[in-house]
């Protein structure tokens, strides 16, 4: 009898070694290494998408129906559109985020529609799904639930109903027969995942697997998952508070860049058509010295936060820098500046960066209004409540002009602010806006247009 032989494979990385050792080289975690099954992979399936044979791009027709609507028009705007048929589709996050209650109401939408979905809830019992069911209000006759942990009964069901929408909840609880080692191992995760992606193109399915997130935010399970599927999002959002933002990392199909907002109720999630109100609406109307209003861009869409700074004296040896909602690389940089160009010492100070809403801002043109924040909380002065920052800050000191400014100020006026402080750009362009545009040059000249008695 041969004698089987086996390897251990980090459960975060998927990096494999023959032998065991504490510390993976690869992702440096300790402990993850797990001893599985060293099995031959089998012959890859041939994926066949058309039988026709090779032809020219401009000879294929695109019908108007390879994208299924999913009901929400925030889903659809990251998705680029809507589900694409024959598309995989992997969806993260944290635990207790939302991610099913979404999915669930994705596919109530999509039932009603006359679209046939299969919903396999492999770590809930049809009853428990139909618990959550009653309370989002979905019920249709299209909307088949199947409690099942083992994938070839998956695909045995999918052969038979045929449906247009395949959902696995989740992807870590799914196992297959060719695999020895435990379901949520990377063996297994990897398998499935790849049996699933030939079901979506063999038969023109779209697949939307719901994936765990480990301790660090990222995806459980091989690295190599995201690059099989054709679209990562990530459900993100504080579960101690309401707001949830839908983002896509890779898209084939789609941006990048767009993301979608929801309001989770008791009813369910509710899709937030104006961002800008939800993440303004606890803001007080008083401002307070620290407090900016700054107008970020994301996708298509421009977007009034509000960003607060803390600034006070230090009890540590060595001052603390705390970001929230922005790189940190970014913020000492700001601070560089800061210190450099306007003379405000900061060495002896701890300073703590907040963006409200639990939105993350990765864009250059929000410099301006946090290197404002960070000296208004400094001078103990107040930033007009009025008046609205964009804006990057360059080393030396000078504000740089940022892309989309015009659907910025826009957004800006539509939510009734009086001014804007912009950088340098065409004075022409001023005619087409009802607010009070104000150009400035450098951070000094910002501080002193922006800057309001208390």
């Amino acid at each position: 009898m041969a004698k089987i032989k086996t390897k251990w494979v980090c459960q975060n990385c998927g990096y494999e070694t023959p032998k065991y050792i504490g510390k993976c080289p690869d992702c440096g975690s300790w402990g993850t290494l797990i001893e599985e099954t060293d099995i031959k992979p089998s012959l890859p399936q041939s994926v066949v998408i058309d039988e026709s044979g090779v032809c020219l791009i401009n000879e294929i027709e695109i019908t108007e129906s390879i994208r299924i609507p999913s009901g929400f028009e925030e889903f659809d705007r990251v998705l680029g559109g809507g589900l694409v048929q024959g598309s995989l589709i992997l969806l993260a996050g944290d635990p207790g985020i939302g991610k099913s209650t979404l999915i669930l109401q994705t596919a109530g939408n999509i039932c009603s529609n006359n679209k046939k979905l299969l919903y396999v809830c492999a770590e809930e019992s049809g009853s428990q799904v139909k618990l959550r069911a009653k309370r989002l209000n979905v019920n249709s006759d299209n909307l088949y639930v199947y409690s099942q942990t083992n994938l070839e009964a998956v695909i045995n069901q999918t052969e038979t109903l045929k449906p247009d929408i395949l959902v696995i909840d989740s992807v870590q609880s799914m196992y297959t027969s060719n695999i020895t080692s435990s379901s949520g191992s990377v063996s297994q995760i990897r398998e499935c995942t790849n049996m699933l992606m030939s079901i979506a193109k063999n038969k023109n399915i779209t697949v939307i697997i719901i994936g765990h997130v480990t301790k660090d935010g990222n995806i459980a399970g091989p690295k190599v998952l995201e690059h099989m599927v054709d679209t990562v999002i990530y459900f993100e959002g504080d579960r101690y508070k309401s707001q949830r933002l839908l983002r896509s990392i890779k898209n084939r199909f789609g941006s990048t860049n767009e993301i979608g907002v929801f309001n989770m109720e008791e009813s369910g999630l509710v899709e937030v058509t104006n961002p800008s109100e939800l993440f303004m609406k606890e803001r007080t109307e008083n401002a307070t010295p620290g407090s900016v209003i700054i107008a970020t861009n994301e996708g298509t869409r421009a977007l009034l936060v509000e960003v607060q700074a803390l600034v006070g004296a230090t009890s540590y040896p060595s001052p603390r820098r705390v970001a929230t909602g922005i790189e940190f690389n970014r913020l000492l940089q700001i601070i560089a500046v800061l210190e450099k160009r306007i003379g405000i010492n900061l060495s002896k100070h701890d300073v703590y960066v907040n963006v409200i809403g639990g939105i993350e801002i990765d864009e250059p043109a929000a410099d301006l209004g946090i290197a404002l924040a960070i000296a208004t909380c400094y001078r103990d002065v107040v930033v007009d409540g009025d008046c609205v920052i964009i804006g990057e800050v360059s080393l030396s000191g000078e504000i740089r002009n940022v892309n989309n400014l015009e659907k910025r100020i826009y957004e800006a006026q539509k939510l009734g602010f009086k001014k804007a402080i912009v950088p340098k750009f065409n004075k022409k362009q001023n005619d087409k806006f009802d607010i009070e545009i104000i150009q400035v040059p450098r951070l000094t000249d910002a501080i002193i247009k922006c800057v309001s008695k208390k």
